[in-house]
């Protein structure tokens, strides 16, 4: 069961020109992840053109996979587009 998105395991890892980066840490499935109401309750912090890099099914293996995702709409949350750029274990 997925366990849905927390604030504290999003944070800045840099800003610049009105743009950023973000990361978040979660042990939920890229494919929970990747949803267009995930990041609703970041709604107010996150804007069109930022990027998330999402480490996802992050558990005690600490395997699964890394994603980039674009946020956009409306709300300034979109995240229906991730694109995978790594997984499995990073050892």
């Amino acid at each position: 069961m997925a366990e849905g998105f927390k604030a504290r395991n999003l944070s800045v890892l840099a800003y610049a020109n009105g743009f950023t980066l973000w990361h978040y840490i979660t042990p939920d499935l890229a494919t929970d992840v990747d949803t267009s109401n995930y990041f609703v309750d970041a709604r107010d912090m996150l804007r069109t053109g930022d990027f998330i890099i999402a480490n996802t099914n992050r558990d005690a293996t600490m395997s699964g996979g890394m994603f980039v995702v674009a946020s956009s709409g409306t709300a300034g949350v979109d995240v229906r587009d991730m694109t995978a750029i790594g997984t499995g274990n990073t050892d």
